[in-house]
């Protein structure tokens, strides 16, 4: 199943009752790419940072058709986080709008996907940065309102985890100053990697 076909499948069958539409389209947008990594040999719980309890209670939450997601899984198998990865975890759970059961699920995911190496809007599956942002400001409205030169969200949340732990990140008096700047704030172009793998599909190209 490529990450389109997945979600395709997860937001025809969801219960939207349970979950408003674009949380729905935000979840079966990153569950789709996870499912596609799935195949090259990378858990889904590995994939969304989520034990299989909290696999299972998300899945049942927003997709009750796709109990197939969790029905294989070892209850009993952990996860391995980086130390970056716990500070984002909690600095995500900390600034939770509404500090919700969901919220603090998907806190997770958020500090997963950002552990990937493309700009974090494409690696949660997302068709454009607009959409982070609005993520952002609807689940995680202290660090939104917080990023007022609208930084680049991974580069912002990693700032953030650095003054936390008191190290220095950046060494320049100010940003209007810095020979670096469009690294932080520079246009996060690129096309959302569902289309890719909407093309691939449509050409019959798909792994």
């Amino acid at each position: 199943m490529t990450g389109a076909e997945a979600y395709a499948w997860l937001t025809s069958g969801s219960g939207r009752a349970l979950c408003e539409q674009f949380d729905l389209h935000i979840l079966a947008s990153v569950f789709g790419l996870a499912l596609e990594e799935a195949k090259q040999g990378r858990s889904l719980c590995e994939a969304l940072g989520l034990v299989p309890a909290e696999l299972r209670e998300l899945t049942e939450k927003v997709f009750p058709h796709a109990a197939s997601l969790y029905a294989e899984l070892d209850p009993t198998s952990r996860l391995e986080l980086a130390e970056d990865e716990v500070c984002l975890r909690d600095l995500l759970v900390r600034s939770c709008t509404e500090h919700t059961r969901f919220q603090q699920l998907l806190a997770a995911v958020v500090a997963r996907r950002a552990q990937s190496p493309n700009h974090l809007w494409q690696d949660l599956g997302l068709r454009n940065r607009r959409e982070l942002s609005w993520l952002m400001s609807r689940h995680f409205e202290v660090l939104a309102t917080r990023n007022v030169n609208d930084m680049k969200w991974k580069k912002f949340l990693y700032r953030l985890i650095c003054r936390d732990q008191g190290f220095t990140l950046c060494t320049a008096p100010s940003c209007s100053e810095c020979d670096d700047f469009d690294t932080c704030f520079g246009e996060e172009s690129g096309e959302s990697r569902l289309a890719i793998s909407r093309r691939e599909l449509e050409r019959g190209t798909a792994p």
